[in-house]
């Protein structure tokens, strides 16, 4: 029977076979990066807001503490959203003619929520409770970053599963005392051992690991409700 393909053929196939692991690792590691883009994660990227509300100015300059806005963070899963009355608390007797600030005494006036973007919006099939990670002893730095320095308030952090994992995997290198919680600028040096040297993060991690009976909580059903 004569031959049908040239002896090339053999050397094409070979190549092309080769060729297309390369190419579906190149794919996944495509879909890998976009997965963790900022793009997707929408991490980094500051919202427009109806109020260009600053907690640069409100929480770094003004040092309003976040429990002042977000009432319900300490005993609750959501941290609340401060009405407006909250805003006029202060702006009733400042900045009280700002066309910036319109927005907030429309919404004193009629009683309709001004309509703010959210900045942090886990999916629906995603539980989290605010409280928890509070009487843990996780910081607001610790998902939120450094809102004291945020003129506009974006998502400091990506937000994905793994991220999440992460921390109840090795809780001891994210905790510290709840008195410190909403501390911004606080630092594990900060905290003295019982010598007078300072700690740091793994030793007092660990310490608090145990004063607050943290668990790595890394079931499926903790998060996925």
């Amino acid at each position: 029977m004569p031959q049908l393909f040239h002896r090339s053929f053999n050397t094409i196939s070979k190549v092309s076979i080769f060729g297309a692991v390369f190419i579906l690792a190149f794919l996944g590691w495509l879909l890998w990066v976009f997965y963790h883009s900022a793009y997707a994660t929408q991490a980094t990227i500051a919202r427009v807001q109806p109020v260009p509300f600053s907690h640069q100015h409100h929480v770094g300059q003004l040092g309003i503490d976040c429990r002042y806005c977000h009432t319900s963070v300490e005993e609750s899963a959501f941290a609340g959203i401060p009405s407006t009355k909250v805003c006029m608390n202060c702006h009733q007797e400042i900045w009280v003619g700002s066309p910036v600030l319109e927005p907030v005494r429309e919404s004193y006036r009629t009683g309709r929520s001004i309509p703010w973007e959210r900045v942090h919006n886990l999916p629906d099939f995603t539980y989290f409770d605010h409280s928890a990670h509070i009487q843990k002893g996780v910081g607001c730095v610790s998902c939120h970053g450094r809102v004291d320095e945020m003129p506009l308030t974006y998502q400091a952090q990506p937000l994905l599963m793994s991220w999440c994992l992460d921390c109840h995997r090795e809780p001891e290198k994210h905790l510290r005392p709840r008195t410190a919680v909403f501390q911004m600028k606080w630092q594990p040096a900060d905290e003295k051992k019982p010598d007078g040297t300072p700690y740091d993060q793994e030793t007092l991690g660990r310490e608090l690991v145990q004063r607050y009976q943290v668990r790595s909580l890394l079931t499926c059903s903790t998060c996925h409700r």
